[in-house]
């Protein structure tokens, strides 16, 4: 999240948004060309032929073991969404061993231009779904030895090597202080727990620093970040509990230290072209606006655009790793086919397969796991579908997904060989993750073999 963030919690309804927010956090939830790639069984667990070959063309439903006439019911759903106008826009991909069997869009860019309908490749904020972007660049200089999973971050940033953590307030109602008892990790960093706070809350007094000392600036390079946490205290001694953090925008500054390059040039050359992800980067080029949908708000005949956005073709100087991409349903869906395919796609190996296993892996250690949703664990920047059936989700034990504030969402199942996407602009979570559980329930009865 970025300055895009900051912003949207000023206000008295958007302060009662991230308190919802909070409490979804705390209550919910070999190398080949791409045209010879083809299905492990071994790898992602599905029992299918391992001869279907993986270009993400459109395919029947029942070529790959699904049901167009149950597929119809996830069309017909986003369509009466977006008729009855509970969000402006929705677009949903389902691929499945390679091939894309669902692929539909509904509704318009902006509520204010009835005639400008949304289309497939239409661009969206896609905000936290940027994190396990983000998580790969990290994983790939991982692969290059640039970093270990339990190694202090202090080692890499010696700015935190002295950090304090937030512990109350005192009488006169300035911050309680005590020094952390020892530097986080890289484990802790790429997993929520390494106790920093973030924007979701001016109630929190953690948050309400970060946010007051305007410490997410996507007009400032990343090191006025790093100078800025630097002075504020965590909210949680590192590795005592899973907290929704400002971590992956410091990851994005780490990719930048240990690739010597900025983070948006290694993300366009390192992941978005070698993957055809020809539409993904931390802005929209001025030729492509007529393509961006707009964020909305309300419902029904309150149903319209949220103005309070940054002009998304402006280069931020600071690119968050943590929300600041901009992407197409399909752009994603090739994110996740590499995924899906053990760190490969169409000829180009981005990561090892057992760099994808350790992703897809809850690293949460036992403590802090006990403070995450029911059934839940978190990987390298990963949500982890630990137990299904705790977390009360159909999906299978071991999927990983994530979602962004603005409600786009998806998830990869690797069981079932099977990937989503889902795109909306839509600043209200209540609508959203609703929208997200219906669209799982309505994938998986569509599933018959």
């Amino acid at each position: 999240m970025t300055r895009q963030l900051r912003t949207l919690y000023r206000s008295k309804p958007q302060f009662d948004l991230a308190l919802g927010l909070l409490a979804l956090f705390a209550a919910s939830l070999a190398p080949a060309s791409f045209a010879q790639a083809t299905h492990k069984a071994v790898y992602a667990g599905a029992k299918v032929s391992d001869t279907h070959v993986r270009d993400l063309a459109p395919a029947k439903a029942e070529s790959v073991g699904m049901s167009t006439e149950r597929l119809s019911r996830l069309d017909a759903a986003m369509k009466r969404l977006v008729d009855d106008k509970q969000v402006a826009d929705l677009v949903t991909l389902v691929e499945r061993h390679g091939k894309i069997v669902d692929f539909n869009a509904h509704g318009v860019l902006d509520v204010r231009k009835p005639d400008v309908a949304v289309q497939k490749d239409s661009i969206f904020r896609i905000y936290s779904m940027s994190k396990p972007v983000t998580g790969v660049a990290m994983m790939m200089l991982y692969e290059e030895g640039k970093w270990q999973i339990n190694d202090p971050v202090s080692r890499y940033i010696p700015e935190f090597a002295r950090l304090k953590v937030y512990t109350g307030k005192n009488e006169d109602g300035t911050p309680k202080l005590e020094d952390a008892r020892r530097s986080m990790t890289m484990r802790e960093l790429m997993t929520h727990t390494a106790g920093l706070g973030y924007v979701l809350s001016a109630a929190n007094p953690v948050d309400k620093m970060i946010i007051d000392g305007n410490i997410l600036n996507a007009n400032a390079p990343l090191q006025a970040m790093i100078d800025g946490l630097a002075k504020t205290p965590l909210l949680a001694q590192p590795g005592t509990r899973w907290s929704y953090s400002i971590a992956v925008d410091v990851q994005g500054y780490l990719i930048e230290k240990f690739s010597g390059m900025p983070f948006g040039e290694f993300a366009r050359k390192r992941i978005f072209e070698p993957l055809g992800m020809k539409d993904t980067g931390f802005y929209v080029p001025k030729e492509k606006l007529g393509r961006l949908a707009q964020v909305h708000t309300g419902a029904g005949a309150n149903l319209a655009v949220d103005t309070n956005r940054p002009d998304p073709a402006v280069i931020p100087l600071g690119p968050s790793g943590g929300g600041g991409l901009f992407s197409t349903a399909m752009d994603y869906a090739r994110f996740c086919e590499m995924l899906l395919q053990g760190g490969q796609l169409n000829g180009v190996r981005v990561l090892a397969p057992r760099t994808v296993e350790m992703m897809r892996t809850n690293h949460v250690n036992p403590d802090p796991l006990k403070t995450m949703p029911a059934g839940t664990g978190w990987g390298m920047d990963f949500q982890i579908v630990m137990d299904p059936a705790a977390a009360g989700e159909a999906v299978s034990e071991g999927t990983f997904t994530w979602f962004g504030i603005a409600g786009t969402w998806f998830w990869i199942d690797p069981v079932r060989d099977l990937a989503f996407v889902g795109m909306v602009q839509h600043q209200n979570l209540g609508t959203t993750r609703p929208i997200h559980a219906l669209s799982r329930s309505l994938v998986y009865q569509a599933i018959v073999e």
